[in-house]
């Protein structure tokens, strides 16, 4: 049984309560709110924070459904780099459009999407024109001319007056994007220049999860945020112009405390009166600690995400799309909180198993792979790679069998239906791969359960294994990930590819 240690419902009470407060606060007629991290499927905080609930904020926000309007923004470097967000294993236009579906599910209105920093190529107009041609407003933000020292070109015609307002009618704007550097702040304050124009009382703040601004600097949840942010050099820092304030001790990050100065500056500007904030923490909503009901169970979940962005880094840096620098980075926060990858429950029981087929035969196991899973209750489930299926595919089957009270013997899926399948990936699909990825064998699996009563005994415990931790000692194709996240098994692998294939590896 997964330990608990964060209470969503104190949570959510609290956290409802202070954004209406900062929406009711002063004579401010709109609030401008930044959402950084994720809206919705917010897998990190979830990970981190065992207990909490990953679509907790988009739920706050439909509670205020009649107030709130969504603003998506997303970079056009994004766009062209084909930059990925990794919960999911999609690019971050693609994530634009996710998100928008997932919003309308929960009955939110989706104003527009911004492309920031737009560059005139063909990749960003393609983007553009699918959107329009579906009915999504879209505007083009340009990068302000002046920023970030100047702020007299910045608050005039030439800096945020060159974008064009986007038009809002609701009390609350809530600007959010794919990931971090989307470009929301700069919006949100684009947005405050015109509506100061047009003589409307407006007003900005930010709802960042993490740093957890009243936990210690070096807590595991607030280094797991460094770690998930490696790419992007984030560096948690003390507040100290929350401390010379008041006199309080608060966590922020570089980036919020490098551009503050200029913020306030250009708030004051654009308003023409002192800013009511005084640090950057001021201008957060984050009341996450305050759902913190274990503390030692939630730094147990963040040392152990900090070991996955580490093993995620390592592949990503063999792939060739991280720099060195970022490899280095994941590893020395590793060495921050005193762990190895080794600390992962299942990285060496899956290179064990690997090593125990190899010492049966050597030539026959040479390039053996397996996958270990943890299943809820803390036992570790292995499966190896064969002829008939990779390891992961392996691993799952042995792991519904054992959810199942099963021996390790059982049958689940007859040869002549694994045959089958074979058959038409090298006959008619002309594949040089005969063993069956993960979704073939779920499929299989399925075929089999109509007339095997243990096949749909064993299937329907999949569910079961959503938040289970995994790891492979190679690395997972594209379409093998995909099935992983989509069962919700957390899975890693070592930096080996499977064969020495450039294409097909």
């Amino acid at each position: 049984m997964k330990e608990i240690g964060f209470d969503p419902d104190k949570y959510m009470k609290e956290q409802s309560e202070y954004i209406r407060q900062r929406i009711n606060s002063g004579d401010r007629e709109r609030l401008y709110l930044e959402f950084g991290g994720k809206l919705v499927h917010d897998k990190h905080a979830a990970r981190v924070l065992p207990g909490f609930d990953e679509n907790a904020k988009v739920k706050l926000l439909q509670a205020l459904k009649d107030q709130v309007e969504i603003i998506i923004c997303i970079y056009s470097g994004a766009i062209t780099t084909n930059k990925t967000r990794q919960d999911f294993g999609i690019t971050y236009d693609l994530e634009v459009l996710r998100l928008i579906d997932t919003f309308r599910k929960y009955d939110l209105d989706i104003n527009s999407v911004v492309v920031t920093r737009y560059e005139d190529v063909d990749a960003v107009n393609m983007f553009i024109r699918k959107l329009e041609r579906r009915g999504i407003r879209t505007y083009k933000h340009y990068y302000t001319k002046g920023y970030p020292r100047d702020v007299d070109t910045i608050v005039s015609e030439e800096g945020y007056g060159a974008n064009p307002y986007i038009e809002v009618s609701k009390p609350l704007v809530v600007v959010t994007g794919p990931g971090g550097g989307s470009g929301k702040l700069a919006t949100s304050l684009s947005q405050l220049y015109h509506e100061n124009l047009r003589g409307v009382k407006a007003g900005y703040a930010k709802f960042e999860t993490f740093p957890i601004w009243n936990l210690p600097l070096k807590h595991p949840v607030n280094i797991a945020y460094e770690a998930a942010t490696a790419d992007l050099r984030d560096v948690n820092q003390l507040d100290s112009y929350h401390l010379d304030a008041y006199g309080v001790t608060a966590v922020n990050y570089n980036r919020d405390m490098e551009v503050f100065p200029v913020v306030k500056r250009i708030i004051e500007k654009i308003t023409g009166k002192e800013s009511e904030y005084r640090s950057p923490t001021d201008m957060g909503v984050n009341r996450a600690k305050a759902g913190i009901i274990n503390d030692e169970v939630c730094r147990y979940a963040a040392v152990q995400e900090i070991i996955r962005r580490y093993l995620i880094a390592e592949v990503d840096y063999k792939k060739g799309k991280i720099s060195e620098e970022t490899l280095e980075r994941s590893q020395l926060l590793m060495d921050d909180v005193g762990a190895v990858a080794e600390d992962r429950q299942c990285v060496l029981p899956a290179r064990a198993k690997v090593e125990e087929k190899r010492r049966q035969d050597k030539k026959r196991y040479e390039n053996v792979v397996a996958m270990a899973i943890e299943m809820p209750d803390g036992h570790i489930i292995t499966g190896r790679s064969s002829r008939r299926m990779v390891a992961s595919a392996a691993a799952i089957l042995n792991g519904i069998k054992y959810l199942a009270g099963m021996d390790d013997d059982t049958m689940l899926i007859a040869p002549d239906v694994l045959q089958s399948i074979q058959r038409l990936n090298t006959e008619a699909l002309s594949s040089d791969k005969t063993s069956l990825n993960c979704e073939e064998i779920l499929i299989a699996l399925t075929i089999s359960s109509t007339r095997n009563p243990a096949a749909k005994e064993a299937s329907e415990k999949l569910t079961e294994l959503s938040g289970c931790r995994a790891h492979c000692t190679a690395i997972l194709s594209e379409r093998d990930e995909q099935t992983l996240k989509a069962l919700g098994i957390d899975a890693t692998s070592d930096p080996e590819y499977v064969t020495t294939n450039l294409y097909n590896s």
